[in-house]
């Protein structure tokens, strides 16, 4: 039985092209979720007053990844210990933050931010995942060539593949 974890680590675009490449992960969804509007959508989240933050949720299977994995490369592809920001994409909708779905995943998420010095990242119950306009979605994988890709998410990419290449589908 495949199982759901629920991450944000700055902009969707970002961690949907680390998650989507590991072997194990099924299936990536960009979102929202953590505030307090219901129906966010881009324009909205963006003004950073809904309290939603840019999230992924992504569909593995724990038989070839297990969570403490996938809590691992989220660690290694942002910055926990930066309130609210990463890099230039700043405010609320970009903090880092866990939304956990079983008391498993509670436990192991909050073992792992207490083993990195001065990290910020929440952790909380999922209430509610929105997920983002289809735009968003897989938007990596379709605009490669686009500035901001290669700009901000191909150093991702080769971070990723450099620190856990072992772990990507081939």
């Amino acid at each position: 039985m495949n199982l759901i974890a629920i991450f944000g680590g700055g902009c969707f675009w970002c961690t949907e092209a680390v998650f989507s490449g590991l072997r194990g992960v099924i299936k990536v969804m960009s979102g929202y979720s953590g505030g307090r509007s219901v129906n966010p959508d881009y324009e909205s989240v963006s003004t950073g007053n809904t309290g939603h933050a840019e999230v992924l949720q992504i569909e593995f299977d724990p038989e070839l990844i297990s969570y403490q994995d996938l809590l691992e490369v989220f660690f290694a592809s942002h910055d926990p210990t930066t309130l609210n920001r990463q890099g230039n994409d700043i405010g609320e909708q970009y903090r880092s933050v866990i939304f956990y779905t079983t008391p498993e995943q509670k436990h192991l998420a909050e073992v792992a931010v207490k083993k990195i010095s001065q990290a910020v990242t929440e952790v909380k119950p999922l209430d509610k995942f929105y997920p983002a306009e289809d735009y968003h979605q897989n938007y990596y994988h379709r605009q490669r060539n686009a500035p901001y890709c290669q700009i901000v998410i191909d150093p991702k990419i080769e971070k990723l593949e450099e620190k856990f290449g072992e772990r990507l589908k081939k």
